[in-house]
């Protein structure tokens, strides 16, 4: 071989071992971001909803999770984790690893319950917040046949029966729970909570005459609307649009304002690169017709943020949350 080949040949071995060294010793050159664009994900993601099937969340979850499956190209797997008002999404997803596989959904409650008890998981240090989605309508309802037709009717029906009035709600600490214990202190009045792990059960407790009132999400929606259920007043700052004669707590005369928005979350740690991924699926699902349809069906908002607004959001209201359990002398014994 003439020597200038020699050269020419040894020269491009050089380049081509360089390479292959600077690939390996700068993963720069292939990227985080490319890596994840590329290989995730690459096999299911279970989306964790922490409460009962058949209840509205399981169905916006469900919604959610089968129009970010065909954003991801593959299966979004709901898991139902009920219980302890929510939060145990949190306390199963902050056990895995960071990479994408495991999700779930972020209730308000994981801001709140840490200042009450004590929780496997920090909702701001232990979680990825990815994307903030959609938000709840919360009301209080009774049944047709109470006793009081408006919400002042029945603060003076729970004065002269103190105690006796009971409400179902969605377990301890919850929104549900405390929105209504809050605006109780302010009423002067007290009633009966009674938790249960979700909305599906609330409705089966309170069509069944087992108990009179329920605060939680529009699952009341058709059954106000067909008669079995009477809705006395909503949460929000404003009244819901599905319910425009019903006024809302803050109107009625009690300073109570209660709005929930929630998304999804993953564990601590996880590559900015997949995060990416994972909030531009499940932001693609605010376009879904499906999903939009489900919104509807449940009287939700479309309430979106991005991560970077979505993790200052959460630590903005586990501070105010701090600051309500403590106001109502909530707050979890040393």
């Amino acid at each position: 071989m003439p020597s200038s080949d020699r050269s020419v040949s040894r020269r491009q071995a050089l380049t081509l071992a360089a390479s292959s060294a600077a690939a390996v010793a700068v993963p720069g050159l292939l990227s985080s971001a490319a890596w994840a664009q590329d290989k995730f994900p690459s096999r299911p993601i279970t989306l964790i909803a922490p409460w009962p099937a058949g209840g509205s969340s399981d169905g916006v979850m469900r919604a959610l999770a089968q129009s970010a499956s065909k954003a991801l190209g593959v299966p979004v797997i709901i898991d139902n984790k009920p219980g302890v008002g929510g939060t145990l999404g949190a306390s199963a997803m902050v056990q895995a690893k960071p990479d994408g596989y495991t999700l779930t959904q972020l209730p308000l409650g994981i801001y709140r319950l840490p200042h009450m008890q004590t929780t496997p998981f920090d909702p701001v240090k232990d979680i990825t917040h990815i994307v903030c989605l959609t938000g709840y309508t919360f009301g209080l309802a009774c049944t047709a046949d109470a006793p009081f037709k408006t919400l002042k009717e029945m603060v003076a029906y729970a004065k002269a029966n103190p105690g006796k009035l009971e409400y179902g709600h969605t377990g301890t600490g919850t929104t549900p729970h405390l929105a209504i214990e809050e605006f109780s202190e302010k009423a002067g009045i007290q009633l009966n909570p009674i938790p249960f792990k979700g909305s599906a059960e609330i409705m089966t407790a309170i069509l069944g005459g087992h108990i009179r009132m329920m605060s939680g999400t529009t699952e009341f929606a058709p059954h106000v609307q067909s008669g079995k259920l009477r809705l006395l007043a909503t949460l929000g700052r404003e009244r819901n649009k599905a319910f425009p004669d019903v006024p809302t707590v803050k109107e009625s005369g009690w300073d109570t304002i209660t709005e929930s928005p929630f998304g999804i979350g993953g564990p601590k740690g996880m590559d900015p690169a997949v995060v990416k991924v994972l909030h531009d699926a499940f932001k693609s699902t605010l376009d879904d017709p499906e999903v939009k349809a489900t919104f509807d069906k449940f009287y939700q908002p479309t309430i979106y943020m991005n991560t970077a607004d979505y993790t200052a959001y959460a630590a903005r209201t586990f501070a105010a949350e701090k600051n309500t359990i403590e106001r109502l002398g909530l707050s979890k014994k040393n």
